[in-house]
């Protein structure tokens, strides 16, 4: 200012309170703070018993499912187990859809099934999801063959099965590279499209074992808590910059029937099932459908995960010796290290 003296240092002391935001002239600023305190946590109190009365009537009432014909679809992971089970029910929807794997054989079939299916177009492509540039390299060759992706879904995924000190450092990479870091470059790679329409669904295949650890999967589920954490402050930044027409689902299933898993036992069948891959695609396709946000499968683990964060230590490690969580591992065999 021209007299050397700062705005800042000309302020009342009490416009230096954190709470009331006041600035100089603005004598009413702290009174009319308190009260849009009040009027907010009022308005927060209303639609949280709206939104939990809502959330209750759809226990009854189906949610409308949204028609995504013509939508192009990319799924990595695409040559075997869920991924191609998730192809073949996209495409039954009436979508293009764009494969990549790095099983060409096992993309060549998906590809088959899907056009069987009833898929419009179907596109497939060599792609190690672990290598960022070839991510880059390969999504700018789909955006010129085939267009702006507006579903994406991250499935590709690896475990090594080992214990932590026992797995070699070049698996520990691999599995973070594949399950977690791979979501970063796709995201670059087509999220600025969606952004600009305002419009696409993002899905992230992440695990069970992505809210909770277990004991022998050290890497994999330190890879897949980072994939939830990733995809939930995404869909959060996507809501502040007002991008509400972009989707996000979630998806944490116990491990599924697929190979990937192969050897690994449930202490308790009727509460945590091995799951079936038709069932787990099936449900998968339904969230995004209907804009679900969060999918867990079995129900059970929406309790479990609930139940981590509320009890005691002590009581939390007394319940997961009794799921069998210590040692659902112990025979692990998975698909001949064969990557997913």
């Amino acid at each position: 200012m021209a007299d050397g003296v700062s705005r800042d240092a000309r302020l009342p002391l009490d416009c230096a309170h954190p709470v009331f935001y006041c600035s100089a002239g603005d004598t009413n600023r702290p009174g009319r703070s308190i009260m849009n305190f009040f009027l907010e946590t009022i308005q927060v109190l209303l639609l949280s018993i709206w939104y939990n009365v809502e959330s209750f009537i759809h226990l009854f009432v189906p949610r409308k499912r949204k028609n995504i014909a013509g939508e192009v679809v990319l799924i990595t992971g695409a040559g075997s187990g869920i991924g191609r089970l998730m192809a073949q029910e996209f495409a039954s929807h009436g979508t293009v859809v764009v494969l990549w794997d790095i099983n060409q054989e096992g993309m060549k079939e998906t590809a088959k099934l899907a056009k069987q299916s009833g898929a419009t177009k179907v596109h497939y492509y060599l792609c190690d999801c672990s290598d960022r540039n070839e991510v880059y390299r390969v999504a700018d060759q789909v955006k010129r063959e085939v267009g702006d992706v507006s579903i994406l879904v991250n499935n590709a995924g690896i475990v090594t099965g080992k214990k932590f000190m026992d797995a070699p450092d070049s698996l520990i990479e691999k599995t973070v590279e594949v399950n977690s870091m791979a979501h970063f470059w796709t995201y670059k790679a087509f999220l600025p499209a969606m952004i600009a329409n305002n419009h696409g669904h993002l899905v992230s295949i992440a695990s069970s074992a992505g809210l909770i650890g277990v004991n022998g999967l050290a890497d994999y589920c330190a890879s897949k808590f980072a994939a939830v954490g990733f995809a939930e402050s995404i869909a959060l930044e996507l809501l502040a910059n007002g991008k509400d027409g972009i989707k996000t689902t979630i998806v944490c299933p116990y491990f599924i029937n697929t190979g990937m898993f192969d050897g690994c036992q449930t202490k308790w069948p009727s509460l945590l099932p091995i799951l079936k891959p038709d069932y787990v695609a099936k449900k998968i396709i339904h969230a995004v459908l209907t804009d679900q946000v969060y999918l867990m499968m079995p129900k059970s683990i929406y309790l479990i995960a609930s139940l981590k964060n509320i009890l005691p230590m002590k009581q939390g490690i007394l319940l997961g010796q009794y799921l069998g969580a210590f040692n659902v591992m112990d025979r692990f065999t998975g698909r001949n290290r064969k990557q997913e």
